[in-house]
């Protein structure tokens, strides 16, 4: 599992982060939720250790993330951020290939190519292998980076808003993925999503985020409620079971 407490961050005066703890639960998928400006994208990529924290405590499979070497840290935690443009032309495999560069230091073996072709054929893109990534529609992209991380075969995969720019079809074809690594490869999976209803309907847990705190943490089922949502957004939405998900409606 992975365990934050009393992590903060200031950048100058302002506040992005305040004292936040949390354990994400291990082969989970936990959705971080709340407005734009509030951590949730800086909270991820502090335990990723793409940022430092001002005060605080990480750990890791009880482990402090600061004692890992990079290597290693990086054969346990992946991290897919917002913005994915490569300075370099190339095509979708060669790209799924970088995930398995913690492991290979760039001299790909026979493991290394099972577990790319492995990646490949789950995200659906052994047909466009060859393909340039500057060609592919915005879908085909978000699932060829989807797959180097797979390819990166870490127990932790953390995505930070990673349905930014897809239609629905392509949304809910990432969100069924994330599920299947749960549910039947015991990943754990913290995601940033915008549109609750993402969270509510394939979340195992949401960490509700306002004023740069986690307010609520809990079970899908006990955080999707009127009053929270309410708190969270400061918009009135109404809960309506659909399903066995909740789906939260708040075009009124």
């Amino acid at each position: 599992m992975i365990q934050v407490k009393n992590v903060s961050k200031k950048y100058g005066e302002k506040n992005i982060l305040d004292n936040v703890s949390v354990t994400f639960p291990k082969g989970k998928i936990t959705c971080l939720v709340g407005g734009n400006g509030t951590g949730k994208s800086t909270l991820l990529s502090i335990i990723s250790r793409l940022v430092s924290r001002d005060q605080g405590e990480i750990n890791l499979v009880n482990q402090e993330i600061v004692n890992f070497k990079n290597r290693d840290f990086a054969k346990r935690l992946s991290i897919l951020k917002q913005a994915n443009h490569p300075n370099v032309r190339l095509t979708v495999k060669e790209l799924v290939a970088f995930g398995r560069f913690p492991h290979s230091q760039g001299r790909l073996t026979h493991q290394d190519q099972e577990k790319i072709q492995e990646s490949l054929v789950f995200m659906g893109l052994v047909d466009i292998q060859d393909q340039y990534i500057d060609e592919l529609s915005g879908g085909q992209k978000q699932r060829t980076f989807l797959a180097m991380v797979l390819a990166q075969d870490t127990d932790y995969i953390l995505l930070d808003e990673p349905l930014n720019n897809l239609d629905m079809k392509h949304s809910v074809e990432i969100m069924k993925i994330l599920r299947v690594l749960a549910d039947e490869y015991g990943k754990t999976i913290i995601i940033v999503v915008h549109d609750i209803n993402y969270a509510s309907s394939y979340a195992d847990y949401i960490a509700a985020v306002k004023d740069h705190k986690i307010i609520h943490f809990g079970p899908t089922d006990e955080i999707i409620r009127e009053d929270i949502m309410k708190e969270v957004f400061d918009i009135d939405m109404t809960i309506v079971d659909n399903c066995n998900n909740k789906v939260c409606i708040y075009f009124k």
